[in-house]
C-alpha cells in the first residue's frame, strides 16, 4: 500500500498547532492516525470506479471500524487528524483520541506538521498511521515504538513499494522532502534517505492495503472481515 493518505490528493489543511495539549499519561509515545472525513465520492475513489461510491464509502467505514479497535487499547498519545473538518461525533472517542486536522499543502509537509507536534509535547516516540489497511493490528503498533528503542527509524514497508507505518524517536525532516508520494517509489526512496543520513531502520512486517477493486477481492478470500 502507499499508506491510506499517501494516496489522497492533497488538501488545504488548516490549523498547524493546537491550542490544548493533547491527552497525556505516563507514557511518552504518540500515535498519529491520519484520516479521511468519511464523505461519499470523497474515499476510495479508485475502488469507487468499478463497485460505487455507496460501496466505497463502506468499505472505508470499515476501515475506520478496523483503525479504531486497532489502536484504542494502544498505550500512546492517540491524536486522530482529519483531512478536512473535526467530526465530533464520530467513531473516536474524545476520551480516548485527541482530535486535529491534518495541516499543509503537500503529503509530506503535513506528515511533518503532524510529528511535530506530537515532539512538541514532548513524546520520545512518534508513529503515524493511515486507514485503510486491514491486515494492521495493536501488535504491530506495539512492535514499532518496542523497536524504536535500537534504532531511529521503524517503517512498516507495504506491498505496493510506500509504507503503512512510520516511526521516529525524533524529527528527521528530510523525510519529508523529495519523496514521489502516491508512487511505488515512496518506501525505496525513503529507505535511501535513512541510509544517506546515517539513520539506522529497522522494518516490520510487509502488510497490503485495498486500493482498488483486485484489493478487495484479494481480501475477500484470505479474510472475513468484509463478509
Amino acid at each position: 500500500m502507499i499508506f491510506s493518505f499517501l494516496k489522497a490528493p492533497i488538501f488545504m489543511m488548516a490549523v498547524a498547532v493546537a491550542k490544548n495539549k493533547p491527552k497525556q499519561g505516563k507514557m511518552k509515545q504518540a500515535l498519529l492516525i491520519f484520516v479521511k472525513n468519511a464523505v461519499k465520492g470523497k474515499v476510495k475513489t479508485r475502488l469507487a470506479a468499478t463497485i460505487g461510491d455507496d460501496a466505497a464509502l463502506e468499505v472505508y467505514n470499515r476501515l475506520l471500524v478496523h483503525t479504531e479497535n486497532s489502536t484504542k487499547d494502544t498505550c500512546a498519545h492517540k491524536i486522530v487528524l482529519y483531512s478536512d473538518f473535526i467530526d465530533s461525533d464520530d467513531i473516536w472517542k474524545e476520551e480516548l483520541y485527541d482530535k486535529q486536522i491534518q495541516s499543509g499543502k503537500s503529503l509530506g509537509e503535513r506528515m511533518r506538521n503532524a510529528f511535530d507536534y506530537a515532539f512538541r509535547w514532548e513524546n520520545e516516540k512518534v508513529a503515524i498511521i493511515g486507514s485503510d489497511c486491514f491486515e494492521i493490528n495493536s501488535d504491530i503498533i506495539d512492535q514499532a515504538f518496542e523497536k524504536l528503542g535500537n534504532c531511529e527509524v521503524v517503517i512498516g514497508p507495504a506491498l505496493d513499494g510506500g509504507y503503512y507505518l512510520l516511526a521516529l524517536n525524533k524529527l528527521h525532516n528530510e523525510l519529508f522532502v523529495n519523496i514521489d508520494w502516491s508512487t511505488d517509489k515512496v518506501l525505496s526512496q525513503t529507505i535511501e534517505i535513512c541510509e544517506n543520513n546515517g539513520l539506522k531502520v529497522a522494518r516490520l512486517q510487509a502488510l497490503s492495503d485495498i486500493d482498488n477493486e483486485e484489493d478487495l477481492n484479494k481480501f475477500y478470500k484470505n479474510s472475513q472481515h468484509l463478509k
